[in-house]
């Protein structure tokens, strides 16, 4: 197991990297934090308990950044909270029926699949008009929320993406609106959520979390300035890449 300045260091590196990367796109830090803690000597199991304590510094990191431009609306937060956590817990908690080759497969072509739908809609998320305020819209909205919950709490890569596009989707946000909810509730109550289920049911690898901690809190609030300062069609691109990505990794 590893303990020398090298290892850490290189576990800093990654973390900075691909939450830089997540916090501009708005998901997306497990593309290369968790794979890199099983190449590094951890199982399955223990990489991603481990893995999402340290994500959730990234919305730590991000939050530090985003209540600085007061772009949230507190009840709209509550209601992503409220919808989404529920779920984040029953994903956690319970191993699904389904394979897990047969769950990453369709999980990498469906986050694929996201990608290219933003990409085709060459206005999606370019405007910030909100839509779907009823009492029927916040329904299905919800229920959306929860079905991410559920993946955000199960799997490791790519489901913060989900919730990004299904606010640009569904409620007619805006990228930068979208990403800033992303990265404040799911990066740091969803995942906070999914670590301490992980942790009470798992095991957590305490002594590689001070390096990943340093990398998630500064790669979030560095990735969510450039958000803040770079605009929507940045946003938008790099989301789209980050989903392929993503799905790439999940299938092959």
């Amino acid at each position: 197991m590893m303990e020398n300045g090298a290892e850490q260091l290189i576990l800093l590196l990654v973390s900075l990297v691909a939450n830089v990367f997540s916090a501009f796109a708005g998901g997306g830090a497990g593309l290369l934090q968790f794979p890199a803690l099983i190449f590094l000597g951890l199982p399955f199991g223990v990489a991603l308990a481990t893995h999402k304590v340290a994500s959730v510094a990234l919305g730590v990191g991000a939050t530090l950044r985003h209540l600085r431009e007061k772009s949230l609306e507190w009840k709209f937060s509550l209601f992503i909270l409220a919808t989404g956590l529920p779920g984040v817990i029953v994903g956690a908690a319970f191993i699904l029926d389904v394979p897990d080759a047969l769950a990453r497969l369709a999980l990498g072509v469906l986050t694929i699949g996201i990608g290219l739908y933003s990409f085709f809609n060459r206005q999606l998320g370019l405007t910030h008009a909100p839509i779907h305020r009823t009492r029927h819209g916040y329904v299905v909205g919800g229920l959306g929320l929860f079905v991410v919950g559920v993946l955000n709490g199960s799997l490791t890569s790519g489901t913060g993406l989900f919730c990004t596009l299904w606010l640009v989707r569904w409620f007619g946000l805006d990228y930068r609106r979208a990403v800033a909810y992303t990265l404040v509730l799911v990066g740091l109550f969803w995942n906070g959520a999914g670590a301490v289920t992980l942790g009470i049911l798992g095991e957590i690898r305490w002594s590689w979390l001070p390096a990943l901690l340093v990398g998630s809190l500064a790669g979030g609030y560095l990735g969510a300035h450039w958000s803040i300062i770079k605009g929507n069609l940045w946003i938008k691109r790099s989301f789209e890449i980050i989903t392929l990505l993503v799905g790439l990794k999940l299938i092959f």
